[in-house]
């Protein structure tokens, strides 16, 4: 079964588009969205959960990936596919 894959956004944001594309690339049916342009108590929820103010901040399964640059860097390393099978 396919992780579940959430990523806190905002509407003009070109890294959460790249994000998108990348985990769809990879066959990600779904990503569950929480735009945190108008809504300070999520946008205060993703800084307590990952100690980060800039999105996206992005959760495969249980698991902070963290921003783009970090799910690119993991895609690299060969451990975005295995993170997205929940393994």
């Amino acid at each position: 079964m396919a992780a579940r894959v959430l990523m806190y956004t905002k509407k003009q944001c070109s890294y959460c588009v790249m994000a998108e594309k990348l985990l769809q690339s990879k066959g990600v049916p779904q990503i569950e969205k929480i735009d945190i342009d108008d809504d300070s108590a999520m946008r205060e929820k993703m800084m307590a959960q990952t100690g980060r103010r800039t999105v996206p901040q992005i959760f495969i399964g249980d698991t902070h990936v963290g921003g783009f640059d970090d799910l690119s860097a993991l895609d690299k390393q060969g451990g975005l596919d295995r993170l997205l099978q929940g393994n």
